[in-house]
């Protein structure tokens, strides 16, 4: 069921939070290096290279790592306190950036070499990125979310806007090798609030194998609807709006009068368009629920990249640019919002780490499959074929709906009581896995509605912890019922205590309903040797 309009919130409210205000001036000034650097990279491969293939190699490699690394980022975000594994990254980069600013300033820079520094500087993005997603619920009240989300947004755009056109003047008055210097000062301002910025929550303290927690990520998304809905919405959207952005630098180049400066400029229309999108988004969202936003979004992009594909000259590439940034931020803002609310906090870093490896492994996957149609036939087949493809999906993900999560209360309920043990304790939160039973009796009548129940119930079983989960009906005794699930040790079902959402009583409340036993149903636990 698609979820309903929301009610209008002030777009600034989110500016009212110290640390919030913080943050986004910080990231504001670090991505308008950024966007720089993105400009230089792009433009630099076109003259080391102009083959459309290879130019949309440097988007590849930009958005590949997060594919690859995106969902172990997110497991360290989960148990590593958030500000120091930010401050370490960033550092990093830095140090990575100013060493390409060097190379590219002596005219050392390859094709090859490019592509390796560019992997390299995602690589290190892949791992900020479920960090700095996760953190912003942090910042803001719950109902500020979506307008917080949308300022981010707005801020990226914003740098986007000014660091293109700073870019390609830089470029052409001072060389390439400038923006790639701005972007390493600009690591300043984020260091800088990076240790102004007093992190209040705690780090997970786990004795869980990484790759066990990396594990348990995937299955919560795997059992997570709401999630699930916005990672297909997500893939049938960029994997043909990347088009837009692989082929970019093609269309400038190859657009009448065209050149570096008009390739910043149209870089700063899409981020102008970005901005009036994330001003109107709020008023806009009174209107459209999550899903009708989305569709409006896709289409304004299918037809952003047939204008563009069409431009034969400065006046359209532009007004394509800007119609296109006004859509980006439309889907954009709308899949992070219903990515983030699906998402309860425990797992929100690994949850949303999955939902940027579908977002940029569709980008990625997209440049080079754009890149390739277009050496083989011509950018604007591409883009027009892009464009229909973008189209077909609107109806073919329609079932998929967004929001899902936006009006269930993911905190945790607590109403689990603490389970009963008996045997030596020292050595136990290591130990497993755990088996838990749940014995319930079920009249006739009721079992059809009980089984239905208990598939869903089997979710939050999956979602919080659970590697394995069964029901089982006595052959003796046909009213007896038995739930079994499994958890790979003591802590983490102990975890799982301290999991269980407000929604998860709601469901399971529904299925104690059901239930005759004396004193409700009967919970025990077992413990592997």
């Amino acid at each position: 069921m698609a979820d309903t309009p929301t009610a209008t919130v002030s777009a600034w409210t989110p500016f009212r939070y110290r640390a919030f205000s913080l943050l986004w001036a910080a990231t504001l000034i670090s991505n308008v290096g950024t966007w720089m650097h993105e400009v230089g990279a792009g433009w630099l491969m076109t003259t080391l290279s102009p083959s459309p293939a290879v130019v949309s190699l440097v988007q590849a490699a930009t958005t590949l790592p997060v594919f690859l690394f995106a969902l172990l980022a997110g497991t360290l975000a989960d148990r590593l306190d958030k500000r120091k594994m930010l401050i370490v990254i960033n550092l990093m980069l830095m140090v990575v950036v100013s060493t390409l600013t060097v190379i590219v300033h002596f005219g050392l820079m390859t094709p090859t070499l490019l592509i390796l520094f560019t992997l390299v500087i995602g690589t290190g993005s892949a791992f900020m990125a479920p960090a700095w997603q996760s953190i912003v619920p942090g910042l803001v009240p719950r109902e500020a979310l979506q307008p917080a989300i949308a300022l981010n947004s707005m801020g990226v755009n914003i740098s986007r806007a000014i660091g293109p056109a700073l870019a390609g003047l830089l470029i052409a008055v001072a060389g390439l090798a400038s923006p790639f210097a701005i972007n390493a000062l600009s690591f300043v301002a984020i260091l800088v609030s990076l240790f102004l910025w007093k992190n209040e929550e705690t780090p997970t303290v786990t004795h869980q194998p990484i790759w066990g927690a990396m594990l348990t990520g995937v299955r919560h998304v795997r059992h997570n609807d709401a999630l699930k809905a916005t990672l297909i919405r997500a893939v049938a959207f960029f994997l043909f709006a990347s088009a837009y952005w692989a082929l970019l630098p093609i269309v400038a180049r190859n657009t009448r009068g065209g050149g570096a400066e008009l390739y910043g400029f149209l870089l700063t229309l899409i981020g102008a368009g970005a901005v009036t999108g994330a001003l109107v988004l709020s008023r806009i969202r009174a209107m459209f629920d999550s899903n009708r936003m989305a569709q409006i979004g896709t289409v304004g992009t299918a037809g952003a990249l047939a204008l563009m594909a069409l431009a034969a000259d400065p006046v359209s590439a532009s007004v394509a640019a800007f119609i296109g940034g006004f859509s980006w931020i439309s889907v954009l803002t709308t899949f992070n919002v219903s990515a983030q609310t699906a998402l309860p906090n425990w797992i929100r870093a690994r949850g949303l780490s999955v939902y940027l490896m579908v977002f940029f492994g569709s980008m990625a996957l997209g440049s080079l499959i754009w890149g390739q149609v277009a050496t083989y036939t011509s950018p604007a087949v591409a883009l027009i074929t892009a464009a229909v493809g973008s189209l077909v999906c609107i109806p073919l993900t329609r079932r998929f709906h967004l929001g899902q999560g936006e009006g269930r209360d993911l905190t945790p309920s607590m109403h689990w009581p603490a389970p009963p043990l008996a045997i030596d304790s020292d050595d136990i939160n290591d130990r497993g896995p755990v088996l838990i039973t749940v014995t319930y009796q079920v009249t006739e009548e009721n079992v059809a509605d009980f089984r239905a129940l208990m598939q869903e119930w089997s979710k939050e079983r999956m979602r919080d912890g659970a590697f394995e989960w069964n029901l089982y009906q006595s052959a003796e005794s046909p009213e007896l019922w038995i739930e079994a699930f499994r958890v790979p040790s003591w802590e983490e079902h102990l975890a799982h205590h301290g999991r269980v959402s407000h929604e998860d009583a709601v469901m399971q409340d529904k299925v104690h309903a059901l239930d005759t036993t004396e004193g409700g149903p009967v919970v025990r636990h077992y413990i592997a040797p």
